[in-house]
């Protein structure tokens, strides 16, 4: 990686803000936690905040997930060449320690992963809090928002309207990401709207309506209550087909634009108008579901990068496009698609409104402060 290193140097920006661009070695099969990882690096609210979480941290701090990746941020960040590779064995030794399923050679599922470490990392500094925070004797336990749940966390609003009587019953949930299912020649907006579209509740699936007194035929669908900072959206790739008899990957071209705002949001909703700006995305390059390859777009300055396990490569901006999928499912083509995206919401004055059409390309920056550590 020496000589590539070096052209990567030579190719970035001269200013770079001290960025650090690094590699991640391969222990086997670990393309999965990689391009995660330099996802979850480049997201620069997560990468402040766990920075800031490790500095405060004791000598004779407790390890954990959390504590490793803290300790992986720190050493990519304090490294003193710009380029470069390192070996995230720490990291990976304690994945593998605490969940069983990433301690094998099998393909594993990047979204998965995400998931875990996100939930894992939560659970952490939750215990964390009500340690230093006991409840008191006789008094309830509240639930712990941290600075995890102020970066990824959304909410949903379940609503439910009975056609008889047409009242409306609505059930809140909160979201650290997405999941969308994908149709031939879609968009990441028109899946959003999908998954807000209604569902019909009839024969077997009648709703009890509390307003009416009764079983009765609904409407269901799911809002976007609360926008998120940074918004994952992860797009259903993998798909059980009863046609085959097993799962299969789907192909489906799904454009994802630079820019993006929610179309699928309650009229009440926080962040309305929340515009949102692609920093990251991880790429599944494979023909099916339990084979494969993972590698990781990131934005940086303006800059589009590969990060392919410990190779680093300036990328250009017209070769997002390859990465939506094909327009024909069985071309035989292409089979690398974008698997999960990662969006951070920014203010007015970058957003260039050009985001919304199909192969467009976005404006640079983002949302950059550090996070307060765990609360309620």
């Amino acid at each position: 990686m020496g000589n590539g290193s070096t052209k990567l140097d030579k190719a970035l920006l001269a200013d770079t803000d001290g960025e650090r661009y690094y590699g991640l070695e391969n222990f086997g099969n670990t393309c999965y936690a990689n391009s995660v990882l330099q996802a979850l690096y480049f997201c620069k609210p997560f990468r402040h905040a766990i920075l800031e979480y490790h500095e405060s941290l004791p000598k004779d701090h407790d390890e954990s997930l959390l504590t490793a990746l803290g300790d992986l941020f720190a050493s990519i960040s304090n490294q003193k060449k710009r380029t470069g590779v390192l070996a995230p064995k720490k990291f990976i030794e304690r994945l593998k320690k605490d969940n069983v399923i990433f301690n094998s050679y099998m393909h594993q599922d990047a979204h998965e992963f995400f998931n875990f470490v996100v939930n894992e990392c939560c659970e952490v500094l939750v215990k964390q809090h009500r340690r230093e925070h006991p409840t008191p004797d006789g008094e309830e336990t509240k639930p712990v928002k941290t600075w995890i749940h102020d970066i990824f966390e959304g909410g949903l609003t379940n609503q439910t309207q009975c056609l008889w009587c047409e009242n409306v019953t609505s059930r809140h949930e909160a979201f650290m990401d997405l999941s969308l299912d994908i149709e031939q020649n879609a968009s990441v907006s028109a899946c959003l709207k999908q998954f807000s579209s209604n569902e019909l509740l009839a024969s077997q699936d009648k709703f009890q309506c509390d307003a009416c007194g009764g079983l009765q035929e609904a409407h269901k669908r799911m809002l976007v209550k609360s926008s998120p900072k940074v918004l994952a959206l992860h797009l259903k790739r993998f798909k059980y087909l009863e046609s085959l008899g097993r799962h299969a990957k789907l192909m489906h071209r799904v454009v994802f634009p630079s820019e993006l705002k929610i179309p699928n949001m309650t009229e009440d909703a926080d962040g309305q108008d929340a515009a949102y700006q692609l920093f990251a995305v991880v790429v599944h390059v494979g023909s099916g579901p339990n084979h494969g390859h993972y590698v990781c777009l990131v934005k940086s300055h303006g800059q589009w990068l590969t990060y392919d396990d410990d190779t680093v490569e300036l990328m250009d901006d017209d070769a997002m496009n390859n990465f939506f999928g094909s327009t024909q499912e069985h071309s035989g083509g292409n089979t690398e698609h974008g698997y999960i995206l990662f969006y951070e919401r920014v203010d007015g004055a970058e957003w260039s409104g050009s985001g919304g059409g199909e192969g467009s390309r976005g404006a640079r920056g983002g949302l950059s402060e550090a996070l307060a550590t765990a609360q309620q």
